[in-house]
């Protein structure tokens, strides 16, 4: 089975190198890692290019914002999965791939997916919070339920099948996306319950309480365009939910 980890970069370099050393180094060699960056005018592509021999594919090109620039990482992919990975994440070790791989296999998955910490952008061994996914349940999405999204990795195939990132949304595209895969076309899950990736806090749709209304606004509209009705927990419990969570941060 081979996956396909896609980064996307713009002035990244400050966190790049722990991202691509946390793919390089992973046990698991059926792996085609590929960057996509928006014309970064920092360090980032000198970092890059001293890992151009374990990158497997790399463009850098003016893109439309984040979105545009992982559909252009996702056409490029010939992996049997694709799994995404942003440049200020890192993997928590280097067995991730191939216990995932593993987990996949032997539930006959569709998608896998797993927790995450929220750690400090300056020390990734302070953790914020934790997000601990639990087994998905038919109708979850109803109660406000997601995975986080860089621990998605899912068949190539469904994106053929079902589409890519929507670039409507700004910051809830991997929102609808999920939605879409998940609630609306019932993929197959498999849940690893085990932490596999720290991601530095500050992310676009949660560094404010404006931003995350907006991201909430943008929740309702990912089931209006797939023509599903939310559960009342969609609009107003889950929201309230997170911005009290940017006031423990």
């Amino acid at each position: 089975m081979k996956i396909s980890i896609i980064t996307i970069t713009y002035n990244s370099a400050a966190t790049l190198t722990d991202t691509i050393e946390s793919v390089v180094n992973q046990t698991y060699k059926d792996i085609e890692y590929i960057i996509v960056d928006g014309k970064s005018t920092d360090g980032t592509l000198s970092i890059i290019d001293s890992y151009k021999t374990k990158i497997s594919k790399f463009v850098s090109e003016k893109d439309h914002g984040l979105y545009d620039a992982l559909n252009k990482g996702i056409t490029m992919a010939s992996g049997d999965v694709i799994g995404i990975l942003h440049s200020d994440d890192f993997y928590t070790d280097y067995l991730v791939i191939e216990k995932l791989v593993e987990q996949m296999k032997n539930s006959d998955a569709d998608a896998v997916y797993a927790d995450l910490y929220y750690v400090d952008k300056n020390n990734t061994d302070k953790i914020f919070r934790k997000w601990k996914s639990g087994e998905y349940k038919i109708g979850q999405f109803l109660k406000g339920w997601m995975p986080p999204h860089p621990t998605f990795f899912v068949k190539r195939k469904y994106y053929e099948k079902y589409g890519k990132f929507n670039l409507s949304f700004h910051s809830a595209a991997d929102y609808e996306l999920m939605l879409r895969f998940i609630h609306k076309h019932h993929l197959k899950l498999a849940y690893l319950p085990e932490f596999i990736i720290k991601m530095r806090v500050g992310g676009k749709s949660n560094v404010s309480i404006k931003n995350r209304i907006r991201a909430n606004q943008e929740d309702r509209r990912a089931w209006k365009v797939n023509g599903l009705k939310p559960h009342v927990y969609t609009l107003y419990a889950k929201p309230l939910r997170k911005i009290v969570q940017l006031f423990k941060k």
